[in-house]
């Protein structure tokens, strides 16, 4: 709803769902061309809107008044947090700890999400029966792409055993209501980014740093596929790029021997 009210809503909330053509949806790539990639993100909710419209019987099969609306292409958005960058998170997050005003939870939730490389919504909707700490393991019983197990590192283990559990809760990260988990980290993401000043930076690149460290330290490709729960192997070759790093590094370090004995 946040994303369509600006202007989709408006145009079509007095019709019925029946009678929505493409014609009512399709000046609206084109109104928000100055922000593409939120259009493209609202013509994915519309297709979804009336694919869900279909399955119900509210439209006829094959009618999706997406159908034939092309988006705006995009280029992959790939950011990953520097060593100092994470040096600042840390810093903020110590910070914010000491302060007593953030909720714990949401401190821990960004702690979690860059030790696991868990996406956010696995994050926040984890539960404590599908915590294994005997076997160093998240068994997710959805996700993204379907079932997985998340393997643990120390780091994200002492991040949940400093987690209190609540009675009557059975999230790991809860919100401020009761029973219920945290559903929205924004926000905080908000505050903390602009304190570490990590300008334009956004929750999902705490994943892409735990893959880009991986890389970095000659984790192989298929690992990191394993560790993220990709189960596709392109979806992991974004990342092959990064691999060159450390052997450049190496490549710096033997020549820079070389030259020193040369100068002898």
């Amino acid at each position: 709803r946040r994303n369509l009210d600006p202007l989709t809503l408006p145009t079509i909330r007095q019709l019925r769902v029946p009678d929505v053509t493409p014609a009512d949806i399709a000046n609206y790539p084109h109104d928000w061309r100055h922000r593409p990639y939120q259009a493209n993100r609202n013509i994915e909710i519309i297709s979804k809107m009336f694919n869900l419209a279909e399955l119900w019987g509210l439209r006829p099969d094959g009618t999706n008044p997406r159908k034939h609306i092309k988006k705006y292409p995009e280029k992959r958005r790939e950011r990953y947090f520097s060593t100092a960058e994470l040096q600042a998170i840390g810093r903020v997050l110590r910070e914010m700890e000491e302060e007593r005003i953030e909720l714990p939870s949401a401190i821990a939730a960004v702690r979690l999400l860059l030790f696991t490389g868990c996406r956010l919504g696995e994050i926040l909707k984890l539960q404590w029966e599908h915590v294994d700490l005997a076997s160093h393991a998240l068994r997710l019983p959805d996700s993204k792409t379907g079932a997985k197990v998340v393997h643990l590192g120390s780091a994200a283990i002492a991040v949940f055993k400093a987690i209190d559990k609540l009675e009557g809760n059975p999230f790991v990260i809860v919100g401020r209501n009761p029973g219920a988990h945290l559903t929205d980290l924004q926000p905080f993401w908000q505050r903390l980014r602009g304190r570490a000043g990590l300008k334009n930076a956004r929750i999902h690149d705490l994943r892409h740093t735990f893959a880009s460290v991986a890389v970095s330290n000659g984790q192989s490709l298929p690992m990191i596929g394993k560790l993220l729960g990709h189960t596709q192997v392109q979806t992991t070759a974004r990342y092959a790029h990064l691999a060159n790093q450390p052997v450049i590094q190496a490549a710096n370090d033997v020549s820079a021997l070389i030259e020193k004995e040369l100068r002898q």
